[in-house]
């Protein structure tokens, strides 16, 4: 069912209608064919990319569609509803333009239009086998040469790993904390292989993968910012890509709820409809209230990045919130289904397997919860 939105402009209006038209006519009716193959939607980001939904966060005058937070996380919410792999690639995308936008040098940001004009996609490698959480762990080395940075190393958990034309690549140039550094890496380049996609419990239609950098060597221009600035860039674009996952949960969450709520006004027991019933309408009522305060959590923090005020715990938050509540709610759309939900003839099963990963990437929420309380902590210093 449509969410009655709050939106602030027309255009903003405008968008979201145009998102919906084209997630139903190039989503929906897809992502069964594509999520029980596990095959790679083709061509269809290059539509995402063609209807401007590749860049809506950034700016008009480097290629984006000039679009606040606000507005760009309810798209995501909407893409998500039909189908949560594309919705998180399309997140991770806009992740992976962030170091570049806010640490690129004013000559590197000449490759942004080509970033976000819909063409290409973007991946984020941060992490790695021994440093998912504990990212200042990271071994993957960057060693300086004549021609640039030789990379060594491998990098796990790769959105659109091996698909992607770019990565926002950190790699370690020194010791410690301080010596990680970020790079716009190539999607291809030699002595850069992939791993076999990691088989997953959702999510399969974009694939997950490791990659192995075995001396790839990148010109002394893909470095971001200062040597040793990794980290902070790293963590900088995490905040808004929290943000991302949170409206991606929402949109998940959004579309159990409605798978559930149709089949409980078409399944009948005891002489009346199932929603007729307290205990199960209490159950949908539920889950409604999940869904729209993870969705009022997730703008609150949106609508402070908008203002230029600081939202990293917020962010937080969100991702903690709407991750956790959209766990619950598709494995209340599944009980709504009771034996059929248990089975691949309807969509509530892989919404709960889909809404689990999200409880993991982006940092982990036992991670969000430990960003939250330093947040207290630091608030409390000052």
């Amino acid at each position: 069912m449509p969410v009655d939105r709050l939106l602030p402009t027309q255009e903003a209006e405008d968008l979201l209608e145009l998102t919906r038209d084209l997630a139903d006519k190039e989503l929906a009716t897809r992502v069964e064919e594509h999520e029980r193959a596990e095959t790679y939607p083709e061509g269809l980001f290059a539509t995402l990319g063609q209807a401007g939904l590749l860049g809506l966060p950034y700016p008009e005058e480097v290629g984006g569609g000039g679009q606040p937070y606000e507005v760009y996380l309810q798209v995501l919410e909407e893409l998500a509803a039909r189908w949560a792999a594309v919705a998180v690639a399309t997140s991770v995308h806009s992740l992976s333009c962030f170091p570049l936008f806010t640490f690129g040098t004013e000559e590197q940001k000449q490759r942004l239009p080509e970033m976000l004009g819909g063409d290409v996609v973007g991946g984020y490698s941060l992490s790695e086998p021994q440093a998912g959480s504990d990212a200042a762990a990271l071994r993957c080395k960057a060693e300086k040469v004549d021609a640039g940075y030789r990379i060594t190393g491998t990098k796990a958990w790769i959105t659109h790993g091996g698909r992607a034309d770019f990565y926002a690549l950190f790699a370690r140039t020194g010791e410690g904390s301080r010596g990680v550094s970020c790079f716009l890496a190539p999607g291809q380049a030699e002595g850069l292989s992939w791993g076999k996609p990691e088989e997953k419990m959702g999510l399969h239609a974009v694939p997950t993968a490791t990659a192995n950098w075995d001396g790839a060597v990148l010109d002394a221009d893909r470095l971001i910012g200062r040597e040793g600035q990794g980290l902070e860039i790293a963590f900088s674009a995490l905040d808004s890509g929290r943000l991302g996952i949170a409206a991606c949960a929402v949109g998940l969450a959004q579309g159990a709820l409605d798978a559930a709520v149709e089949y409980a006004n078409e399944r009948t027991t005891f002489g009346k409809k199932i929603v007729d019933h307290q205990g199960l309408g209490f159950v949908l009522a539920d889950m409604a209230a999940a869904v729209d305060s993870a969705r009022a959590t997730y703008l609150d923090a949106a609508r402070r990045r908008d203002l230029g005020r600081p939202y990293s715990r917020q962010a937080s938050a969100a991702k903690l919130v709407a991750t956790d509540n959209a766990m619950r709610v598709t494995t209340d759309a599944v009980q709504v289904f009771g034996g059929y939900g248990y089975t691949r003839d309807f969509p509530v099963e892989r919404y709960m397997r889909e809404a689990k990963i999200m409880q993991i990437f982006e940092g982990t929420n036992q991670i969000q919860r430990l960003v939250i309380s330093r947040g207290f902590a630091r608030e409390v210093r000052a």
